[in-house]
């Protein structure tokens, strides 16, 4: 679920790279909470800062300064392998006997045995203990004298989930996998020529003869940097940036596109844009539909604070029932779902919701939010809502159940992790304390969408999964953390 960024500026100014990358990436910051990085080049040399923690803490105004070029790619992590340490946050970078490249990732490889045991037998000791960083070693190891090339050359062995921000010296290159799981958008600053007026010495800086491009993870944030939105990066395509010619095109594989679901109903930020379709909407067509398939007689619908909203409003207003605010979300807390362990989840959600009793006190309750995963954050809700007062707690959900674990990008790698999986909707209901759990249908979300199945991975909801996961990838999160002897043992 990690945000990615990757820009090119027409600005001589050394530190404009940086510093637009960080801005780009603040609009990224719900997809990843653990730790954040910035990699620039000059053109001769690149330079990286990393740590955890989220991004104002990490990219300040005491840090962009140094990171001086034109060129620079930004990351903000959400961990699917390897330990939430120092070592695994993104950007990473090697050097190797042909380049020195630097890579953002959001994503998750299925095949990392076997790419391990491809670099050097297996037996290679990384720096880190993420599939980006192998990645990286094999890029930054491939005899091609050319980065493209290494990548035409590498991408084929690589399964999985996988849309990149690579740099080198002289590029930001963009990637996304054949099936594009996780989505990349490549996006357009037209320099002061084109706007028709002279340049205002603004954040793109002064030169009249270039523009600006960057990639990422959604729209939203190419709106915050004054990018306009040219396309997506279609999937199996690698797009390349220089300064002063525009993008260029390689396709390194056949498309099939699958995009993840999830990110429509829940990932992506609602001012984003996705195959063609505002989020906010599709999300509020689906609060539509989940009143036609879960009626239920009460006095108001609510929404679970923030990701729940869309839904909601379009729950009550199929519905004809009022719509109200019934609880207080606390803007500093961060989201619960990408929480790395489960008592950091369970606080975060007193931390983050605080019911509104004269809103709920004595009323039969509508809550609408966008997914039930672990079912503790529900229970929890619920909890709060009978405490202040609710007298029924209908508790409806704008996804259908989720099933199976997510191998491509979601840290839910065993099925025991999903509460769906183990028990039945009247258990989870039980389990909740609602009166009553509806979930909406795959035909619901599809009705919302206005797309076709076939365009997206519904695998969590499912079980069918477009790229075949190995037997043994379900709960190999710290696969790369194993002993060297353990790692290539069989």
């Amino acid at each position: 679920m990690c945000g990615v960024f990757g820009v090119v500026t027409p600005s001589a100014e050394p530190t404009e790279a940086a510093a637009v990358a960080t801005l780009g990436l603040f609009a990224l910051q719900h997809r990843g909470q653990e730790s954040a990085g910035v990699a620039v080049s000059d053109g001769e040399q690149l330079m990286l800062y990393k740590d955890l923690g989220m991004i104002s803490s990490v990219l300040d105004e005491r840090r962009l300064p140094s990171l001086r070029g034109n060129l620079a790619i930004a990351h903000c992590r959400y961990s699917t392998t390897g330990s939430t340490v120092w070592e695994n946050a993104q950007p990473t970078y090697r050097q190797g006997p042909r380049r020195a490249i630097a890579i953002g990732h959001n994503g998750n490889l299925v095949n990392t045995r076997e790419l391990l045991t491809q670099l050097t037998g297996g037996r290679a000791r990384l720096p880190a203990s993420t599939d980006t960083e192998l990645l990286t070693a094999l890029l930054a190891d491939e005899p091609a004298t050319d980065t493209v090339q290494a990548l035409i050359q590498v991408l084929p062995r690589v399964h999985g989930a996988f849309s990149l921000v690579i740099l080198d010296q002289r590029r930001v290159i963009g990637v996304r996998d054949p099936h594009g799981f996780r989505p990349l958008v490549l996006g357009k600053v037209p320099g002061p020529s084109q706007l028709g007026g002279p340049s205002d010495g603004g954040l793109w800086g002064t030169d009249d003869a270039d523009v600006g491009w960057c990639l990422s993870s959604e729209t939203a944030a190419l709106d915050i940097v004054g990018a306009e939105y040219v396309r997506d990066v279609e999937p199996g395509e690698i797009v390349i940036l220089e300064r002063g010619v525009p993008p260029r095109s390689v396709r390194y594989a056949a498309a099939d596109p699958k995009l993840c679901v999830f990110e429509l109903i829940y990932f992506a930020r609602p001012d984003s844009y996705m195959e063609g379709r505002n989020l906010y909407e599709v999300r509020r067509r689906m609060g539509e539909q989940l009143a036609l398939e879960h009626p239920v007689d009460a006095d108001l619908v609510m929404p679970v604070p923030d990701t729940g909203a869309p839904a909601a409003a379009g729950y009550a207003e199929a519905s004809g029932l009022p719509y109200r605010e019934g609880m207080y979300r606390n803007r500093y807390a961060g989201r619960t779902f990408i929480q790395p362990s489960a008592g950091l989840r369970h606080r975060g959600v007193t931390i983050k919701l605080n019911p509104l009793r004269e809103v709920v006190n004595g009323k039969r309750l509508i809550v609408v939010d966008d997914s039930i995963v672990r079912g503790t954050t529900t229970k929890r809700i619920v909890e709060l809502l009978r405490k202040a007062g609710a007298r029924e707690v209908h508790v409806r959900i704008s996804a259908p159940p989720i099933y199976h674990p997510c191998f491509y990008g979601i840290d839910t790698s065993i099925e025991t992790e999903l509460i769906a999986s183990t028990h039945t909707e009247a258990q989870i209901e039980t389990f909740i304390g609602a009166d009553s759990l509806g979930y909406l249908s795959i035909r619901g979300v599809l009705a919302a969408l206005d797309l076709p199945y076939d365009r997206f991975c519904f695998a969590c909801f499912d079980g069918n999964y477009p790229v075949p996961v190995p037997y043994d990838a379900a709960n190999r999160k710290f696969m790369l953390e194993e002993p060297v002897a353990a790692v290539t043992r069989g």
